[in-house]
């Protein structure tokens, strides 16, 4: 069985609690957007009694162009992050990008996520175990399943073991990503609750020249795959709009088209527990 991670009464990863939703815009585009896109996705949640974290970047800092729009930036980002946590009393995620960032943002955020391009920055993943928060590491594109494994021993170094771990696809040739679903229960082996990335595992990475594109109408048949072999957690960008949206458009799910898809992965959640 795998360990059990606590974020608070509500959202508990792993163990024979139900799956946790991770979800929100790709980036914090505006402060208005944010607390529309929160309180909508709390209802959804709530409705269908489904433990949620709602995610955003306050800065995108991998984005393929210098003309690309990155964020608000950390500390407006982070004064954003708190209402939403005020205001809908949900707890938050977001990416950090440098050591220095890592205790600034721990005062805030509920879980600290390491993107998957910095995966092996040791420096940075140790600064973010040391906030004491939960950690969630996007396995790098380039690393294997059991490559997490040293990823696992940095942030255990800290005396941090609230750790899960997300698969988003791995490199497949030139702008594109493949997932090998045999990489789930792999790295459920190291005890640590596993996420799945539904909506940056059909991205084209850089497919646009000077930006990524993505295949938003296969989220739908990995999700279902991903809850059938056996996940503790689901990540999704999620958008009203996502064809104007300003960073993932074409990768994140239609806010209208999410309670269905919850719906399917939460039926399948039970056959799987059930089995």
């Amino acid at each position: 069985m795998v360990n059990e991670v606590v974020l608070n009464d509500d959202v508990k990863f792993g163990a024979d609690n139900p799956f946790v939703l991770l979800a929100g815009p790709c980036v914090i585009e505006s402060e208005d957007h944010v607390l529309r896109m929160a309180e909508e996705l709390k209802k959804i949640t709530t409705k269908l009694d489904i433990p949620y974290v709602f995610k955003s970047s306050y800065d995108k800092a991998n984005r393929s162009s210098i003309e690309s729009y990155r964020g608000p930036g950390l500390e407006k980002g982070l004064k954003i992050l708190q209402r939403v946590k005020d205001e809908f009393n949900l707890p938050v995620l977001s990416d950090v990008h440098s050591v220095k960032e890592a205790k600034v943002a721990g005062e805030v955020l509920n879980v600290i996520q390491v993107p998957a391009f910095l995966s092996r920055q040791t420096d940075l993943v140790t600064a973010v175990g040391k906030t004491g928060r939960v950690v969630n590491v996007k396995k790098g594109q380039f690393l294997a399943p059991w490559d997490i494994e040293q990823v696992i021993e940095k942030i255990e170094s800290t005396g941090n073991k609230k750790i899960l771990l997300t698969e988003r696809g791995a490199s497949f040739g030139y702008n594109n990503l493949v997932v090998d679903m045999r990489s789930l229960p792999r790295m459920r082996e190291t005890g640590y609750p596993v996420v799945f990335d539904a909506t940056h595992s059909v991205q084209l990475p850089g497919g646009a020249g000077d930006s990524s594109t993505g295949e938003r109408e296969y989220v739908p048949y990995l999700t279902r795959a991903a809850v059938g072999a056996g996940i503790d957690s689901l990540f999704m960008e999620v958008h009203d709009r996502p064809d104007t949206a300003l960073c993932d458009g074409p990768n994140m799910v239609r806010l209208e088209d999410l309670e269905d898809l919850l719906k399917q992965a939460q039926e399948i959640n039970n056959i799987v527990r059930r089995g």
